[in-house]
């Protein structure tokens, strides 16, 4: 069986200011493996973190690890804990919620989470 490579003209946008309805365009929806991450530079100079599922669902925390300072969450893996995403840091293994940006290995530990579309 061979496989089509996806063809779609949707593009991955950011809402950086949750008080605007201004969108920052990402990246082509293509750019993003379901499981993999990737890593993307802000107008600001921050990085964001962006994840696709299988199902589809797109999700952007904070690249940077709290833990070590590193921007290096869009190299973790991803997985679920309770019917909730996460991805797993690849230096120092805490898990993030994909969702809210909550760790959930240290309760007093948050990354920030964007609004993220395809459009």
């Amino acid at each position: 069986m061979t496989l089509a490579p996806e063809t779609t003209d949707l593009k991955v946008q950011l809402k950086l200011d949750s008080g605007a309805d201004d969108w920052f365009t990402v990246c082509d929806l293509t750019r993003l493996v379901p499981g993999r991450g990737v890593a993307a530079l802000l107008p600001d100079g921050r990085q964001v973190a962006l994840f696709r599922d299988r199902a589809g669902t797109l999700y952007a925390i904070d690249n940077r690890d709290p833990f070590s300072g590193a921007a290096v969450l869009s190299r973790g893996l991803t997985g679920a804990h309770q019917g909730r995403p996460f991805v797993a840091s690849p230096l120092l293994k805490q898990r993030f919620d994909l969702l809210s940006g909550q760790c959930l290995d240290d309760e007093s530990v948050r990354v920030a989470t964007y609004e993220v579309r395809a459009a």
